[in-house]
């Protein structure tokens, strides 16, 4: 796999996984693991980190 196409589907992951945290800020879907809830807030830090992962993967794509 080239840089290229690594940095491509590296851009596409990170999108959708702020995505999927953005859908849970929006919407106040209940995450669950080991009889813990997880907060919502965390879900904004994760849409934060993710998002800007994928932004910075589409600036440096070339």
């Amino acid at each position: 796999m080239s840089a290229l196409s690594f940095n491509k589907v590296a851009t596409l992951i990170f999108g959708l996984v702020a995505a999927v945290q953005l859908a849970r800020l929006i919407f106040g879907f209940p995450i669950l693991i080991g009889g813990v809830t997880i907060p919502i807030w965390a879900s904004g830090i994760g849409f934060l980190v993710a998002g800007g992962m994928s932004l910075w993967g589409l600036r440096t794509k070339s």
